[in-house]
């Protein structure tokens, strides 16, 4: 059977993904949540599906037929996740067709560790809500691989960075600051390494797997802005204590927690080689591509 990529919700991530699987000659379908969004879909090739929370797809079995591969990158909403409300039990009615199922998490499963590292193999001790919520979702995905075979692939993405989301467009928009926390380290990963990333596991698929995805250097959130003032030219912007920030909730959350992740298992069992091994490769290569 050829390789057919099923995408639920194609966003930033998932559709530099799509673009990379269609140049490699994949069929790739897409979900969106609007007209507008599904027409973009269609232009790059992908075959639109409509799909949220409100708007289960409306034949699985059709749009399902072919797929061998699956994506998910929809968030979670109020409710838990839309994909297994609706369609688990579509995912399980065709698992023995299916050769990889991935989906997209996040490191603060892992809580604050105070600076220190983890790897797939800690305890997960989130704090904040976003990552109980991504908790208590990532396992059902694997209770979807232990019920039915499904082969599910969890990936715990850092920080996400890259084309038209970087350090550099903010600086640019004159958005950027830099808000001082002593002791205050984060992960980051450029949008390719992920979809490098993701490749690599479907060429090497070992379901029930959990990947940290993540660059090689955590650091405070100023280092990349004053390093994409530096390239850009100008005066980074002064520090801000983060008692004096006046941040929102969502702000304070994330601040909330400081960690090293460890990316050992990526290179070890997927053989993957990061292009941006820090911020400093991939703010380079953003700046040079102008």
């Amino acid at each position: 059977m050829a390789n057919h990529l099923f995408i639920f919700g194609v966003g930033y991530v998932a559709e530099a993904l799509a673009v990379e699987a269609i140049a490699r000659g994949w069929t790739v379908s897409g979900t969106a949540r609007s007209e507008a969004k599904l027409a973009q879909l269609k232009a790059l090739g992908i075959h639109p599906h409509l799909f949220d929370r409100d708007h289960p797809l409306v034949d699985p079995g059709v749009a399902l037929k072919d797929v061998t591969h699956i994506l998910s990158s929809v968030p979670p909403d109020a409710d838990g996740d839309a994909v297994l409300d609706h369609h688990g039990d579509d995912l399980g009615r065709i698992a023995v067709q299916l050769r990889w199922v991935g989906w997209l998490g996040t490191t603060g499963v892992y809580g604050d560790r105070r600076g220190l590292w983890v790897d797939e193999e800690s305890e997960c001790r989130p704090g904040a809500q976003k990552g109980r919520v991504r908790l208590a979702l990532e396992r059902a995905w694997h209770d979807l691989h232990r019920t039915t075979g499904a082969p599910v692939h969890r990936f715990r993405l850092s920080g996400i960075y890259g084309p038209g989301r970087s350090p550099i467009d903010r600086v640019r928009a004159g958005q950027a600051r830099i808000v001082d926390k002593p002791n205050q380290v984060f992960g980051r990963i450029h949008r390719d390494d992920i979809v490098r990333t993701l490749f690599a596991s479907m060429a090497k698929p070992n379901p029930s797997a959990i990947y940290n995805v993540t660059d090689d250097l955590a650091c405070p959130t100023g280092d990349p802005i004053r390093y994409a003032c530096a390239l850009l030219g100008v005066e980074p912007p002064a520090p801000t204590p983060f008692e004096q920030a006046g941040m929102t909730p969502m702000g304070r959350s994330f601040f909330s927690e400081s960690k090293r992740v460890n990316n050992a298992r990526i290179k070890r069992e997927l053989g993957v080689t990061l292009a941006y091994p820090t911020y400093r490769e991939g703010l380079k290569a953003l700046f040079d591509a102008g």
